[in-house]
């Protein structure tokens, strides 16, 4: 197992590497962020003395080294909008990624696994095309739509809930709700797929001619044999919730990482858009490990 990780983590270290390269000088072409910091009026000198305050007036190549031998130290540089270090703002911004994160896919997987299992045990029932119904309808449907849907009815008819903010567990609702929908009906689809297939073994049908009940017969000895093509949509969700639910995020104002990135972006705040990626594809390479150890401990075969 110590080989299986090590290998996962040096081509995760390298995909990294590979990440820092391309969104440094792409960051780069988006043009010189002087002008977004400096009043229109400064003058020429004022304009040199902010480059080579920032390093901006020297070749990319020096800037690219630079910021190597700073991130090696841990140093992501400061952020040009907040005046503060780049890494403290994309951290602070990321535990609200994290937390809305973790709370939507808990969601998720409680509901998707429970209903996803009970619908295979009875294919082409009324439960069954119940939830299929709704999980297609949930995983067609698109984010931003649902998002505007949401805040119309509830926001601003119904005056329930605010349309945007982190002050309230009501400020929760909405963007949890919004990012629930197409995670559960893809999990909660692949789960009934993987369910039908190991409810119909052999071995499934023993133990339901011995006289097994349902419930340990679909949790306890068919479950773990079918959550293999689960971990990886789960993981492939939870990645993009990570990544930044740029467009719920923005919509309903939560502080994320997400919203930060495009902030920056916007803004040319250079340390805090490579900050943000490099905090966010770290966590991602991690969730992929994370989901390799779990395959390995699933199905020993994987490990070899």
């Amino acid at each position: 197992m110590t080989s299986f990780i090590r290998q996962r983590a040096m081509a995760s270290a390298i995909s990294l590497v590979g990440l820092l390269i391309l969104v440094f000088f792409l960051s780069r072409l988006t043009g010189d962020p002087t002008n977004l910091y400096l009043p229109l009026d400064a003058s020429v000198a004022a304009r040199e003395e902010f480059r080579e305050i920032h390093g901006f007036n020297d070749p990319l190549i020096v800037q690219f080294l630079r910021y190597v031998a700073d991130l090696a130290r841990g140093d992501f540089g400061q952020s040009l909008q907040h005046a503060r270090p780049a890494l403290e703002v994309v951290l602070e911004a990321f535990g609200w990624t994290l937390r809305l994160a973790v709370v939507t896919m808990s969601c998720v997987i409680v509901l998707a696994i429970t209903i996803g299992s009970l619908a295979a045990f009875r294919v082409g029932g009324v439960f069954d095309r119940i939830a299929t119904f709704f999980s297609l309808i949930g995983a067609a449907a698109p984010d931003f739509w649902l998002a505007i849907v949401a805040i119309v009815i509830f926001a601003v008819n119904l005056h329930w809930l605010p349309t945007s903010g982190t002050g309230s567990i009501l400020h929760w609702v909405l963007p949890v709700a919004v990012l629930f929908i197409r995670p559960f009906g893809l999990v909660l689809q692949v789960v009934r797929g993987s369910m039908i297939t190991v409810l119909s073994s052999a071995y499934i049908k023993t133990a339901r001619a011995k006289g097994v009940r349902p419930r340990p017969l679909i949790f306890v000895h068919g479950l773990r044999n079918g959550m293999l093509p689960v971990i990886t949509v789960i993981g492939d969700q939870a990645a993009s919730i990570l990544n930044g639910a740029v467009v719920i995020e923005t919509i309903f104002g939560f502080p994320g990482i997400g919203k930060l990135m495009i902030d920056s972006i916007l803004l040319r705040d250079f340390s805090v858009v490579l900050a943000a990626i490099m905090v966010s594809a770290a966590a991602i390479f991690l969730m992929n490990l994370l989901i390799d150890i779990a395959y390995g401990l699933l199905d020993p075969r994987i490990r070899y």
